[in-house]
């Protein structure tokens, strides 16, 4: 069910309902004033007759013909009735209502009531008793009542045919943007990032367009972003790989050339077999010393073996021994030993890229590194006395973008603060599996 048509059905029913009281309002209303009307007109004419008759009743012929010019007995029928029966009409309605305007029969007989005939005795010229007959007759007055209703119902349907014009009119206005706004979000799930919505000139739908361009800014960056980032992953990757293949040919492939050229030589009889025992034991040793590195650089076996903690330990041990003028200080509680494999190694990649970061940017010579669990939430905060620096408007290098990456990927969270001179303090919250 479209909102236009919710809009239409909700009007029409207002105006229904509205329809209907305005109807019963108003006829209880006609219904009133003709009464008060009729009522009024029979009490008046009846206290003049009464009046009249208590001064002189011999002369109520000179004064009765006079009630026909008063505009209060407008709703009344005044006769006389002679001794022989003849009735002779004194006042009566002065107009004869058409059939044109003549109301409905049911809207008289709501409106109407039947209205007791008033009767005086009346002394005539020559002596003779005549009978003043007063019958209510509010069928000009009804009339006068059907057509203020129906003036009122007139009004009453052009009003809702003019809201049902205007609201139509100002919806269509609004239905034009919130097409305009759905197109927009057709283009963002096709990924067209570059679409922009026009202006509008109401302040919702502006503030709603304003909103939707900047989400779409946002995530034509991140996807940027992301590009670039998996661009960067792949040709750090990649020169693994060459550092790889390089070690594997300079390291690997040598020694075992030279294990192979002693192998033979050993085969000789004038070889000095000890000599070459030793060589080939010393290459050996500086094969294992290779593979132990580049498994390393691939994954810490001591991570799956030991567990993070242990694997900390040993990494900060060879990160002072290669870098003497920086301390780290490290808290790890116990509890982090069970976290599961996937979060560990994250963990471990996390600390690594601060710690590279401290060397290669900070000039820092204290790093304090505190891993525990707090609230069902693994807390990792990295801080060190460096030079710091300004994140709002430094653009975060491929490290931490990596690092937010990872840490995104476990459903946490990163938070950076540095001042100038002040060093750089990285907040990390992830959830617990």
């Amino acid at each position: 069910m479209s909102l236009r048509y919710q809009i239409n059905c909700r009007i029409l029913l207002s105006a229904f309902c509205i329809l209907i009281l305005g109807g019963s309002l108003t006829i209880w209303q006609a219904k009133n004033a003709v009464n008060e009307e009729v009522e009024s007109s029979i009490n008046l004419a009846v206290q003049l007759v009464e009046l009249n008759l208590s001064q002189n009743k011999t002369q109520a012929l000179d004064w009765l013909p006079q009630l026909a010019i008063l505009k209060a007995t407008r709703h009344l029928n005044i006769q006389l009735k002679q001794p022989t029966g003849d009735i002779t009409q004194l006042v009566q309605t002065p107009h004869k209502v058409s059939d044109l305007d003549l109301p409905p029969d049911w809207f008289i007989s709501w409106v109407g009531r039947s209205y007791s005939k008033v009767e005086y005795p009346v002394i005539n010229f020559d002596g003779s008793q005549l009978t003043l007959m007063i019958q209510a007759n509010p069928l000009d007055e009804i009339t006068e009542a059907w057509q203020e209703s129906l003036i009122f119902f007139s009004s009453l349907l052009l009003f809702t045919l003019l809201t049902f014009v205007a609201v139509n009119l100002a919806f269509q206005q609004s239905f034009i943007a919130i097409n305009k706004i759905v197109d927009g979000l057709k283009f963002l799930e096709a990924g067209r990032y570059d679409y922009k919505l026009p202006k509008f000139k109401v302040h919702e739908y502006n503030h709603i367009a304003t909103a939707i361009n900047q989400m779409a800014d946002n995530l034509q960056l991140a996807q940027q972003e992301n590009s670039e980032l998996t661009r960067h992953s792949l040709q750090v990757q990649e020169e693994q790989r060459q550092h790889l293949s390089k070690e594997l040919h300079d390291e690997l492939g040598q020694s075992l050339t030279a294990i192979k050229v002693m192998a033979v030589t050993a085969g000789h009889p004038k070889s000095n077999t000890l000599e070459i025992t030793e060589s080939i034991v010393d290459i050996c040793d500086h094969l294992m010393k290779v593979v132990r590195g580049m498994m390393y650089q691939l994954h810490p076996l001591v991570l799956t073996e030991l567990g993070l903690k242990a694997t900390l330990d040993d990494m900060l041990m060879h990160w002072e021994l290669r870098n003497p003028d920086l301390t780290i200080n490290m808290q790890c509680d116990e509890s982090i030993k069970n976290l599961p494999a996937a979060t560990s190694i994250q963990v471990f990649r996390v600390i690594q890229e601060c710690l590279t970061n401290v060397v290669r940017h900070a000039y820092a010579d204290r790093v304090d590194v505190i891993l525990k669990m707090q609230s069902q939430q693994l807390l990792l905060s990295i801080k060190d006395n460096g030079k710091g620096c300004d994140f709002q408007q430094v653009k975060p290098g491929f490290g931490l973008r990596g690092m937010k990456e990872r840490v995104s990927s476990l459903g946490g969270t990163v938070n950076l603060e540095s001042k100038e001179e002040q060093g750089v303090l990285v907040t990390i919250l992830i959830p617990k599996a």
